[in-house]
């Protein structure tokens, strides 16, 4: 076998769909770093690699340095929480949030470090933001080549409508951001990635399958869904089943909850609560429920075969919504790889380039 020439660590490694489409491409992920315990299972059992529970604030650059093997081009990846820039908290001042520094935590490791490739994934959000611009500013001082971009996920075969700011940095030669080669016609759908599934009611389970679960609603929200047209709003609803706050002015800029998703089309972007009927358009295409977290994960790329829970451990479906909604769909993670691996082989080769 072929000795891996570009080593990574994955800090804020969350279940491991970063790490699963780097070391898919080639990259060999020497450990993932987070302070959630409960990604460990899901980033162990499925990346066969590290999990070293702790938090980033607590470690240095020496410490990840002794994690890479001896002559390696090392690769620093790092997808800071994004829940301060995301685009559902606007209005807010998220400044104070203790997990808006975590981005200026991970460039104080780069710097200490200087790992021959960097590389992040945020909400495209993050771009016009002061924090971001210093981000990059301190990375081309240390020497890297920076490049970043967002990029739509479905351009990728990502079955979903998802935006992600990609960056990139090297010491090593120039790179580029992937952005996806597919044209519309050929974008992935949500019938193509769940539509071969077991039909399930609301509040049940399929059997060989426990991540595979419907939450349970109420009467009034069946009523709601039996009403509810896939790609529709709730204003496909009779008057009777709207919400007191969809019939104020402000109300109406809310178009995106309470909805069916199209069969025929990549779905919304899958949130950390993709299981609940009531926080996007997260309604199953035809079944009366809220699309399951096996359905999100594999709208989110990952294989059907991932596991995010221990056998026989109670499924939470907050706890298990989390590890999905914020994890970087593998399939985007590959191309990222394939890019680093791109610019690590030519490298070595004493190539050229481009």
């Amino acid at each position: 076998m072929t000795k891996p020439i570009v080593y990574g660590i994955d800090v804020f490694c969350g279940a491991g769909g970063l790490t699963f489409g780097l070391q898919k491409a080639g990259v060999c992920i020497a450990a993932g770093i987070d302070s959630d315990p409960i990604c460990e299972f899901p980033f162990t059992s499925n990346n066969g690699t590290r999990f070293i529970r702790a938090d980033v604030r607590e470690i240095s650059g020496w410490d990840l340095s002794a994690l890479y093997p001896s002559g390696a081009i090392r690769l620093l990846a790092g997808c800071a929480p994004c829940r301060p820039f995301s685009p559902f908290r606007r209005g807010t001042d998220n400044s104070s949030d203790e997990e808006w520094a975590l981005l200026a935590e991970f460039g104080r490791l780069v710097e200490e470090l200087k790992p021959e490739f960097v590389t992040m994934e945020n909400v495209p959000g993050l771009a016009s933001k002061p924090i971001f611009r210093k981000f990059v500013c301190d990375l081309q001082r240390l020497g890297y080549h920076v490049v970043s971009e967002s990029v739509y996920c479905p351009r990728f075969g990502v079955p979903q409508h998802r935006r992600r700011l990609v960056l990139l940095a090297s010491l090593i030669g120039p790179l580029k951001v992937p952005t996806g080669s597919l044209p519309p016609e050929r974008y992935r759908t949500v019938r193509e990635a769940i539509a071969s599934l077991p039909k399930l009611a609301a509040g049940e389970t399929d059997p060989r399958d426990r991540l595979h679960r419907a939450r349970s609603v109420t009467e009034t929200n069946l009523r709601r869904l039996r009403s509810s047209q896939p790609g529709g709003t709730w204003e496909d609803w009779p008057e009777d089943l709207r919400a007191k706050c969809h019939r104020k002015k402000t109300g109406s800029t809310y178009r995106n909850v309470y909805s069916r998703m199209a069969w025929d089309e990549p779905a919304p972007t899958i949130t950390t609560q993709a299981y609940n009927f009531g926080t996007g358009r997260f309604g199953h295409p035809e079944q009366d429920r809220s699309i399951t977290p096996r359905e999100a994960a594999l709208l989110q790329t990952f294989p059907r075969r991932f596991r995010f829970v221990r056998p026989h451990e109670e499924v939470f479906l907050a706890r298990v919504g989390r590890l999905i909604g914020n994890a970087v769909p593998p399939r985007l993670a590959f191309f990222v790889g394939k890019e680093i691996m791109r610019v690590a082989t030519a490298h070595r080769r004493g190539e050229r380039i481009a």
